[in-house]
């Protein structure tokens, strides 16, 4: 199971073998800090269940140690090119494709992705509004993004990153470049 900067009061439940009305219960007593998201549903950070469980001898598992990537691009062989030099570049990694918006919304809840490398002119949702999307949910803004783009230019670039994207490529892809911005982030992650 990976591991998230916040989870929900099930999220926590599941870890320490216990019900969510439970982790409700203790959060409402003072005993676990929790955070409230606008829509008022409480969220605990990784730090503070572990503090918690620590102090009662509760067991908190090992968690997952990959790299999860996602590619979101409409261009099945980019997307299927980018998969296959990722994994082949990067010790531990696991990757994930997603042909637009409505699909990487799915794939983000199930996979948990730690990077998302992002198309930003695809039909129906664009990737600007897909970055602005993660990074406003308390639950993904913790996503590094990574835009790519056939239309580089500075305006995309600086949209894009007030969007909230750690940096954009041109597209055809320098496979360097994304390989040394993969691995900062994977450096920053384990920190």
């Amino acid at each position: 199971m990976k591991i998230k900067h916040y989870l929900t009061p099930t999220e926590v439940a599941e870890l320490l073998m216990v019900s969510p009305v439970t982790v409700r219960q203790w959060a409402s007593r003072g005993l676990i800090e929790a955070q409230t998201t606008p829509g008022g549903h409480r969220r605990f950070k990784m730090d503070e269940v572990e503090r918690f469980a620590n102090e009662r001898g509760l067991k908190v598992p090992v968690t997952d140690e990959s790299f999860k990537v996602l590619i979101v691009d409409d261009d099945p062989q980019l997307r299927s090119f980018l998969a296959e030099f990722i994994a082949a570049s990067i010790d531990g990694v696991v990757v994930k494709e997603a042909k637009d918006g409505f699909e990487a919304g799915r794939v983000v809840q199930a996979f948990q992705p730690d990077v998302i490398l992002l198309d930003l002119m695809m039909p129906g949702i664009n990737g600007f509004s897909i970055c602005r999307q993660l990074k406003d949910d308390v639950q993904t803004q913790s996503i590094a993004i990574i835009a790519m783009t056939g239309f580089f230019t500075e305006e995309n670039v600086q949209r894009i990153k007030k969007a909230g994207a750690e940096a954009c490529l041109s597209k055809p892809i320098d496979t360097d470049e994304l390989i040394k911005i993969l691995s900062r982030v994977k450096r920053t992650k384990a920190v």
